[in-house]
């Protein structure tokens, strides 16, 4: 069974992510609450443990905390596929265990698709339209970071070692 995609635009920022508003905790729970809530007040009752976020360009502009990433992996979001992220947004997406995905074909993903995502092999499926999509291969020291779920505990398995 795949995951199902939840659309949004380009220049989607952290404070449309998770709201400045929110950010007097950093219990990432609490934070997972209210994630895309100014995009949609009711996002987070719809989505399923293990859904996919799909965007356009330059996903995870704005600022630089890392509340945002943490919050979308805490709401049970699986990956973000967009055509492009922020490169602060990147960086903070693997350093919280955050899958992230560059994929141009964006455009062809619907709300509501079901996807699958194979790291693997490199691939996304699209069970709804049959469409196959490649994706650039994933270092393999980040995916060591999303293995370990995210820097913090990469350093403690690499320090027990």
């Amino acid at each position: 069974m795949g995951a199902k995609a939840w659309k949004f635009g380009d220049n989607i920022d952290t404070d449309i992510i998770i709201a400045a508003r929110y950010l007097n905790t950093s219990d990432e729970n609490e934070l997972a609450k209210h994630i895309m809530q100014d995009a949609d007040p009711d996002f987070t009752s719809k989505i399923s443990h293990g859904d996919i976020i799909v965007a356009g360009e330059n996903f995870g502009c704005g600022s630089s905390r890392e509340h945002a990433p943490l919050a979308i992996k805490a709401a049970g979001i699986s990956a973000v596929i967009a055509k492009s992220f922020a490169r602060i947004f990147y960086r903070n997406s693997f350093n919280t265990g955050l899958l992230i995905l560059e994929l141009k074909q964006t455009d062809e993903i619907n709300e509501g698709d079901e996807l699958d995502i194979d790291i693997n092999s490199g691939t996304i499926k699209n069970k709804t339209s049959k469409k196959e999509y490649a994706f650039a291969p994933i270092p393999e020291f980040m995916q060591e970071l999303l293995k370990s779920g995210g820097l913090i505990e990469y350093a403690k398995n690499d320090l027990r070692a």
